[in-house]
């Protein structure tokens, strides 16, 4: 929750994480969010989270973690989590899957 104090916006120092979620879920616009993200991260930040969406996608369509690893350039310990997020019940990675697939996005 942002608060006014002292005619300053105030961020939510308990959950900055929630309060940027938030945010994001209230914009329709991709091309802000892209926007909004590149200028919030470094290039360097940019590409890695695009890699851990990428290895996500990955993953779910069967590639092995080891052609993955050789593709992406990333660690095997990178996939793994990511494998082990994918198979947890209720995976928030699963989720946004499934909602990238019936937005077709492609």
């Amino acid at each position: 929750m942002i608060e006014f104090m002292e005619n300053r916006l105030h961020w939510n120092e308990d959950h900055p994480l929630k309060e940027l979620a938030a945010v994001l879920a209230l914009c329709d616009d991709p091309d802000m969010i892209e926007e909004f993200l590149s200028a919030l991260f470094t290039d360097a930040e940019v590409r890695e989270m695009g890699k851990r969406w990428a290895l996500v996608r990955l993953l779910e369509d069967g590639m092995s973690q080891r052609k993955i690893a050789k593709n992406l350039g990333l660690s095997l310990c990178k996939i793994t989590r990511g494998s082990k997020e994918l198979k947890k019940s209720n995976s928030a990675f699963r989720k946004m899957i499934e909602l990238y697939k019936t937005r077709d996005l492609n």
